[in-house]
């Protein structure tokens, strides 16, 4: 990387990606204090953010094209990493996602996020125009095998996210709204033949996120307490490291997908909205990137980065405050778990990277 380029270096996006990381350490510090032995979540977090951070320079200095020029490989290595889990992947609560690698796990499926939205990224460069069932059809292909990996494990949570990905890159290809409004009304049409194929936990996951009160002692508890912790924390909360509901730990996993309760609960409204502005700040950055690409690789990865964290945050935001159903879906630098924040400081290096050569270089 010349040093020339640092001078287009996106000072913004790496301050709030630096200030989303030190908060989710603080707070996931509060999440699991009162745990048989918190220095594991506090030491995993030092060592994930240590790699992370470490990741993230690699995929800034590395050239984005040159990344892209590898998407055939890329794209089978994730889909070998994905299968992999069928055959040697360790089982945690119903689910078959991780494998073993000694006394640490990785999750295949999100570094799968990340590699998609490059190999996506380089497949519809290759399509100028995307009009036909002809042109559109390997580009679904290419997200869709994945996608049965991933819900497969069973993951319908990441499975959504890589979906959203697909999306939106298909609408910042050009593909015409015809087939974006055909694909949307195929999805709808399938919903009664995909309810069948969910897990019963699944689909009470689904049903109490329309009513909490089906089961209050089962799928509906961890929002009926979501809930409850969010809304007593009222404007300024209880004050940092005050959390009752945190502390006595009514709220099932507080240190992972509902880590958002301990922020509201501990911190209140104005914790909750500083956190938020850290992530609007990290958003506008990546729709900059976006938007001041050099080229339409550059502009489709970042779509697809963008697409990613956002989505991350709206759904594990919602899902707390009832605005969305309960999914395994992590807040994005806050939640414990190493692999997720690989993935998205990853992303955040591979931003930097389209920013960073937004403008031509003189060597």
């Amino acid at each position: 990387m010349n040093r020339r380029m640092l001078r287009y270096v996106d000072w913004a996006l790496v301050a709030a990606t630096l200030g989303l990381l030190v908060g989710g350490g603080v707070i996931l510090f509060s999440a699991t204090r009162t745990f048989p032995d918190p220095w594991v979540f506090v030491k995993a977090r030092v060592l994930h953010a240590a790699l992370g951070l470490g990741v993230l320079v690699v995929f800034t200095a590395v050239d984005y094209q040159a990344l892209g020029r590898l998407w055939r490989p890329l794209w089978v290595v994730t889909v070998a990493l994905l299968a992999t889990v069928d055959v040697i992947g360790r089982t945690a609560q119903g689910a078959q996602r991780w494998i073993p690698l000694g006394p640490l796990s990785f999750q295949p499926s999100e570094l799968a996020k990340l590699l998609l939205v490059i190999t996506l990224a380089k497949h519809l460069d290759g399509h100028r125009e995307l009009t036909t069932l002809r042109q559109l059809v390997p580009v679904l292909v290419h997200a869709a095998i994945p996608i049965l990996l991933i819900i497969q494990q069973p993951d319908m949570g990441t499975s959504m996210v890589v979906a959203a990905i697909l999306a939106a890159m298909l609408f910042a290809a050009g593909t015409p709204l015809r087939w974006m409004g055909g694909l949307t009304a195929a999805g709808l049409a399938a919903a009664p033949f995909l309810w069948g194929a969910l897990h019963d936990y699944q689909r009470r996951r689904l049903l109490v996120f329309l009513d909490p009160s089906l089961d209050p002692l089962g799928a509906g508890y961890a929002l009926i307490q979501s809930k409850i912790a969010v809304g007593s924390g009222q404007l300024f909360g209880k004050g940092f490291l005050q959390g009752t509901q945190n502390l006595l730990h009514f709220i099932p996993e507080q240190h992972t997908d509902f880590i958002f309760t301990v922020i509201g609960e501990e911190l209140g409204f104005a914790g909750a909205l500083v956190m938020l502005a850290l992530f609007a700040v990290w958003l506008w950055r990546a729709g900059a990137a976006a938007m001041q690409a050099k080229d339409r690789l550059g502009t489709l990865m970042a779509v697809g980065i963008l697409t990613m964290i956002a989505f991350h945050l709206f759904i594990n935001v919602g899902m707390t405050v009832g605005l969305a159903p309960v999914t395994g879906i992590p807040l994005p630098f806050i939640s414990h778990g190493g692999s997720a924040l690989l993935a998205m400081l990853a992303g955040t290096g591979l931003l930097l990277n389209i920013g960073m050569r937004r403008k031509k270089i003189l060597f």
